[in-house]
């Protein structure tokens, strides 16, 4: 590879777990693409001036967006798509040349993916975190019809504002309150993260048919998914939504399908990495 192919990237504060540029070269890779996919630390102060020096450089695609960037990158983008209204969040933006950049979100398609594939039909839903990644979440779930739906938050106000802005009719209560009985667990916090406090949770009042959906990857199996794991519950890992949504983000920077033939080398592949 070399500083004149055409490339884009992820970026957030911490970045150094990013799993997302072993994604995207693996495919690149595979489908004999000359471009190459990076990851770059980018603090919050930093940026206006990432986005003004990025706009400038021909050879960038645009940017995958984590942790805690996804609402504030926001200010920076052009919004054809009703991201801003729909979903509150941007996890992706494109930049064309001479153009605006574009910004919209992969992580609800991602997160959906093996939802579907599973052909899960669920009816009470519990989300734990208010942030970027939770928005999206809320927006997927909102859109398979859950009826049941409780945000777990440490900050309950900021739980309801969530709600309230998706137009979501649902509850919310905090992380010391004791988990109600659902269909499906998800844990949209950077809790559980190397480096990140665990997320403690006793899982007893959830039925034996229940999925636990842990978005962390670093570790893939984080204690939440390994008490789930205990009890005979369905897991789904950080994994699953990583590569969905970055075979959205893949198609709108490359212009190319993610060869998802492949997911089973690239799993083997991410689990080596660790």
């Amino acid at each position: 590879m070399t500083d004149t192919l055409p490339y884009a990237e992820v970026i957030g504060d911490p970045i150094a777990h990013s799993k997302s540029p072993l994604i995207h070269n693996f495919w690149l890779k595979a489908l004999d693409i000359e471009a190459e996919y990076r990851k770059t630390h980018v603090r919050a102060e930093g940026l206006a001036a990432y986005f003004l020096q990025r706009r400038a450089d021909p050879d960038w695609l645009g940017c995958n967006v984590t942790i805690p960037h996804k609402i504030a990158v926001m200010d920076y983008t052009d919004d054809p798509g009703g991201v801003r209204t729909r979903i509150g969040a941007m996890n992706t933006i494109a930049s064309e040349t001479g153009g605006p950049l574009i910004g919209t979100n992969t992580d609800a398609g991602g997160f959906l993916q093996p939802l579907l594939r599973d052909k899960w039909k669920g009816q009470r839903a519990v989300l734990i975190g208010a942030g970027g990644a939770a928005r999206a979440i809320l927006f997927a779930l909102s859109s398979l019809g859950v009826p049941d739906i409780t945000i777990m938050v440490r900050d309950v106000a900021k739980g309801q504002a969530l709600l309230d802005r998706a137009g979501v009719k649902g509850q919310v209560i905090s992380l010391t309150d004791p988990l109600p009985a659902c269909d499906l667990l998800v844990n949209s916090t950077s809790l559980g993260m190397v480096g990140q406090p665990v997320l403690d949770l006793d899982l007893t009042p959830l039925p034996a048919g229940a999925t636990v959906y842990d978005i962390v990857y670093a570790p893939l199996e984080t204690d939440l998914l390994k008490a789930a794991c205990a009890r005979g519950l369905k897991t789904l890992d950080g994994l699953e939504m990583l590569i969905g949504q970055a075979a959205l983000a893949f198609d709108i920077f490359f212009d190319a399908q993610a060869p998802r033939e492949l997911d089973a080398e690239l799993r083997a592949l991410l689990l080596a990495a660790d």
